[in-house]
């Protein structure tokens, strides 16, 4: 249940939180208009499905939708998506601060958390971790009224042979590609400094604390660094 600024109760339910968030991803923070396809992809479900839940939630103004020129999200539809998303980024920080899981652990278990309704709960956990601005995987967590930090960031890919620069997210949260980060010492401020660059294939041989090692163009393309 959400109360607009109207104070008009809207029900959404966990299944449309979903395909809020879904294109609110997808639509750079849901500014832009994503195509049916690309919402199907996402859900892991079929075109007509997507269609026929982007009517429902046409109905209730939560999504601009036009058949064949996609879907954006209203301004309603937004602030619901971003709530979703805070959510979500919050019991991410809280259960590797607080119940000591690893950053691998953590997607799965706040995909279920995200769909407590209590605004309550989520702000006292807001307090609780001093107001966290990015979750444990680098992503900025919305405010309350679902606005998101911007913060200035590439791809490893992007950056030249002998620059410095410093892990501050990564694009692909999966368990696989963390533990792999895990394994390789890497995590959010570690320090990188790029060696090489293969014109051929685009892989890279990095330095981390006195080691090096080689990295794929996908692996590169995965993290997200800030220049020193």
């Amino acid at each position: 249940m959400y109360i607009c600024d109207l104070k008009t109760i809207i029900l959404v339910t966990q299944s449309e939180e979903n395909y809020l968030k879904a294109i609110f991803h997808l639509g750079k923070q849901g500014s832009i208009a994503v195509s049916t396809n690309a919402i199907a992809d996402k859900m892991n479900t079929k075109a007509s499905s997507v269609t026929d839940m982007l009517k429902k939630l046409a109905k209730k103004d939560l999504v601009d939708y036009k058949k064949y020129k996609g879907v954006s999200l209203t301004k309603t539809g937004k602030v619901i998506a971003a709530n979703v998303v805070r959510k979500h980024r919050l019991w991410e920080v809280f259960l590797v601060e607080k119940l000591n899981f690893s950053w691998d652990e953590v997607h799965d278990v706040a995909e279920q958390l995200e769909h407590i309704k209590s605004q309550k709960l989520i702000n006292g956990i807001d307090a609780l971790l001093n107001f966290p601005t990015h979750d444990p995987h680098g992503d900025p967590i919305p405010d309350r009224e679902g606005n998101l930090q911007k913060s200035q960031k590439i791809f490893l890919s992007q950056v030249n042979q002998n620059v410095n620069c410093s892990c501050v997210g990564v694009r692909d949260s999966s368990a696989n590609f963390l533990k792999y980060l895990d394994k390789n010492n890497i995590a959010l401020g570690t320090d990188i400094q790029v060696l090489t660059k293969e014109p051929f294939d685009e892989s890279m041989t990095i330095k981390i604390n006195d080691s090096e090692l080689t990295i794929s163009k996908e692996i590169a393309s995965n993290m997200y660094v800030k220049i020193n």
